[in-house]
C-alpha cells in the first residue's frame, strides 16, 4: 500500500478555525436581526390592516413604540455582530503577522520568490473584507428562504412570484462572477508585477536619473499599467452591466408584487396590507443578493488575498526551532558542499570541502562570478546547501536558531544595506545596547570620529538604506555593525570596495583586533592590501575551490604557471582542503 504525500499544513485556514465560535455566533445573531427584519412588513400589515380600520390611535401607540423597542434590540444585534467580525479580522492579523512577516523574507531568502511587501497587503485586504458589508451579505443570504416563506403566508402567488425574483438575482450573481473573475485576476497579477518593478526602480534613482532612463522606464510601466487599466475597465464594465440590470430588475419585481398584490387585494383574496407587506418582504430577500453583486469585486479582491496567502504559508513552512547550543567557538567545515542561488536551477559552487579552526583568519579571492560570495552565504546559512553540510562547531547550521546564532555572527555585505532608525541603532542591530558598547564597535572600525562630526552624532537619523551617507560612510558603519558585539564569525564581502586610506587603514586595524579577539574571520577581497592581515587564502574559481592553504604557500603557487587543482599543506595543522 502506497503512502500519499502528505499535504502541507493550511495554516490560515486552521487559524480562521480558532474563530469558528465567533462565526458561528455570528450566524446566530444574524439570524436574529433577519428575524427582526421582517418587523417593517408586519408593522406596515398591521397599521393597513388593523389600525386603519378601527381608526384605534391606542393600538397605533402601543404598536409603534414596540417596534421602535425592536429597532433598539435589532441595533444592538448589528453593533455585536459587527463587533464580533472586527475581532475576528484582529485575532487573524494577530495569529498571522508575525509567521507571515518571516515567510516573506524566507521566501525571497532562499526561494528567490519575494514578492516585496504583498503579503501583507493581501493580510490588510483580508482583514477588511472581514469587517465590510460583504460579509454580511453572505450571514444575510441564508436567511432569503425566511422571507420567502413569508410572502407564501401572504399568498401562494406571491410566494411564487418572489421565488422567481430571487432565482433571478441570484442568476445574476452567478454570471457577474463569471464574467469579471478571469479579468479582475488578471488585473491584479499584472499590478503586483509592476508595483515590485516600480520599488525596485525607486531604489535605483540615481542611476535612472543620471544616465536619463527615466523616460523609458517609465513607458515600460506605463504599458503594464494600462494593461491593468484596460482589465479593470472591462471588469468595472461588465459588473456594471450587471449591477444596474441587478437593480433594475429589482425594483420591477418589487413594482410587479405591488400590483399583483393589488389584484389579489381587488379579488379580495388578501388585504391591502398583505400587499404592501409583500413588496417590502420581497425587497429584503433580495438585498443580500443586490448586495453581493455590489460588493463582488472586494469578495474577488480577499479571495485572491487568501489564495496568495494560503500558497505563501504552504510553500515557506515555519521557521523549526532546535535545542539551544552552546555559544560557538568558530570553527566552520564544509562537507562536499552544492549550492544552487535561490531561483535558479544551475549550481555555482560544487563539492566543497574545507575546514577552519576558531580564531583564523581566512582570504577568499577569485575572479569574479566565481562563488565566493555564494560560499559566504552558505557559511552563514543565509543560503541553503543543495547538497554537502556547512557546519559549526560539529552541528549542522540550519540545526542552529538564527537567534541565537544571531548575537555570535558579524557579516559585512557586499552591498551595504542601512535600515531607517539613528546610526547607534544600526550599529546595535536594532536592539537594547549600552552606549558604551556602541562606542566600541564604532572606534574598532575606525568610525567613532567620523559619527562625531554629524549633526546629531550617534543619534543621527540616516533615512531609509543610509541615503544621507556616503557609501564609504556606509559601509564603515556596516563594519561597525558587523563587529558589534565581539562575535565569533565575521565574514566580511568586499569590506574596502567604496575605503580610501583612512578606511583601509581603519579596516586593517579592526581585522587585527578580530584576530587578537580569537574570532574567525573570512574576507572576501579583489585587492592584496588586505592578504597581509590573514593566515590563510582560499582559491575559488568556476565553483570549485582551486587552492587553500598558508598565505605565503598559495601567493607563491599563483605566481608559478598554472596546474592542477590543489590544496595546499598548512604549516599549523593539517590540511583538510580539496578542489
Amino acid at each position: 500500500m502506497f503512502n500519499r504525500p502528505r499535504r502541507p499544513p493550511d495554516e490560515l485556514r486552521e487559524v480562521l478555525a480558532t474563530s469558528r465560535g465567533s462565526f458561528i455566533f455570528a450566524g446566530i445573531f444574524s439570524l436574529f436581526i433577519n428575524l427582526l427584519m421582517l418587523l417593517p412588513a408586519l408593522y406596515m400589515l398591521q397599521l393597513y390592516d388593523r389600525v386603519l380600520s378601527s381608526r384605534s390611535e391606542s393600538t397605533l401607540l402601543a404598536l409603534t413604540l414596540l417596534v421602535v423597542a425592536l429597532y433598539a434590540v435589532l441595533g444592538l444585534l448589528e453593533m455585536v455582530r459587527s463587533h464580533l467580525l472586527v475581532r475576528i479580522s484582529a485575532k487573524l492579523d494577530m495569529s498571522l503577522n508575525t509567521r507571515l512577516f518571516n515567510a516573506m523574507f524566507d521566501a525571497g531568502l532562499r526561494q528567490g520568490r519575494g514578492n516585496g511587501a504583498q503579503p501583507l497587503q493581501d493580510l490588510t485586504s483580508l482583514r477588511q473584507f472581514l469587517t465590510g458589508n460583504g460579509l454580511f451579505a453572505f450571514f444575510d443570504a441564508p436567511w432569503i428562504p425566511l422571507y420567502v416563506a413569508v410572502i407564501f403566508l401572504l399568498h401562494p402567488l406571491l410566494g411564487w412570484l418572489a421565488i422567481a425574483g430571487v432565482v433571478i438575482i441570484a442568476s445574476l450573481a452567478v454570471v457577474n462572477e463569471l464574467i469579471t473573475r478571469k479579468p479582475l485576476n488578471e488585473a491584479n497579477r499584472i499590478s503586483i508585477v509592476s508595483n515590485q518593478i516600480v520599488a525596485g526602480n525607486l531604489r535605483n534613482a540615481e542611476a535612472l536619473e543620471a544616465m536619463g532612463m527615466l523616460g523609458n522606464v517609465q513607458k515600460r510601466w506605463f504599458a503594464r499599467q494600462a494593461q491593468v487599466l484596460n482589465l479593470q475597465a472591462l471588469a468595472s464594465e461588465r459588473g456594471g452591466r450587471v449591477t444596474s440590470a441587478s437593480k433594475a430588475l429589482r425594483i420591477t419585481l418589487q413594482s410587479l408584487m405591488l400590483g399583483l398584490g393589488a389584484y389579489l387585494a381587488i379579488e379580495q383574496v388578501v388585504t391591502p396590507g398583505a400587499m404592501i407587506a409583500g413588496s417590502i418582504l420581497l425587497g429584503r430577500a433580495m438585498a443580500p443578493v443586490d448586495m453581493l453583486i455590489g460588493t463582488w469585486k472586494q469578495f474577488l479582491n480577499a479571495r485572491s488575498a487568501y489564495a496568495r496567502l494560503r500558497d505563501l504559508l504552504q510553500r515557506v513552512p515555519e521557521r523549526q526551532w532546535h535545542m539551544s547550543l552552546p555559544a560557538p567557538t568558530g570553527q566552520i567545515r564544509a562537507e562536499q558542499v552544492v549550492v544552487i542561488p535561490p531561483g535558479s536551477q544551475q549550481p555555482v559552487l560544487r563539492g566543497i570541502n574545507f575546514e577552519i579552526t576558531p580564531g583564523e583568519a581566512i582570504a577568499i579571492i577569485g575572479p569574479s562570478a566565481a562563488g565566493k560570495s555564494s560560499l559566504a552565504r552558505t557559511v552563514l546559512g543565509i543560503w541553503p546547501t543543495a547538497a554537502g553540510k556547512i557546519r559549526l562547531d560539529g552541528a549542522a547550521i540550519e540545526h542552529w536558531n538564527r537567534e541565537d546564532l544571531g548575537p555570535h555572527i558579524g557579516y559585512l555585505p557586499q552591498d551595504v544595506e542601512l535600515l531607517e532608525g539613528t546610526i547607534k541603532d544600526n550599529i546595535a542591530r536594532f536592539g537594547q545596547a549600552e552606549s558604551e558598547v556602541v562606542v566600541r564597535a564604532a572606534q574598532r572600525a575606525g568610525v567613532h570620529e567620523m559619527i562625531l562630526q554629524l549633526p546629531n552624532g550617534y543619534d543621527t537619523p540616516i533615512g531609509e538604506r543610509g541615503v544621507v551617507l556616503s557609501s564609504g560612510q556606509r559601509q564603515r558603519i556596516g563594519l561597525a555593525r558587523a563587529i558589534y558585539g565581539d562575535p565569533r564569525i565575521v565574514v566580511l564581502d568586499e569590506p574596502n570596495s567604496n575605503l580610501d586610506e583612512v578606511g583601509e587603514a581603519a579596516l586593517a586595524q579592526a581585522l587585527t583586533h578580530l584576530k587578537q579577539a580569537g574570532a574567525t574571520v573570512l574576507v572576501i577581497t579583489h585587492r592584496p592590501s588586505l592578504l597581509g592581515s590573514v593566515d590563510r587564502i582560499m582559491v575559488v574559481k568556476d565553483g570549485s575551490l582551486q587552492l587553500f592553504g598558508p598565505r605565503e604557500q598559495v601567493l607563491a603557487q599563483l605566481k608559478r604557471p598554472a596546474r592542477p587543482a590543489q590544496a595546499l599543506p598548512r604549516t599549523s595543522s593539517p590540511a583538510t582542503a580539496t578542489s
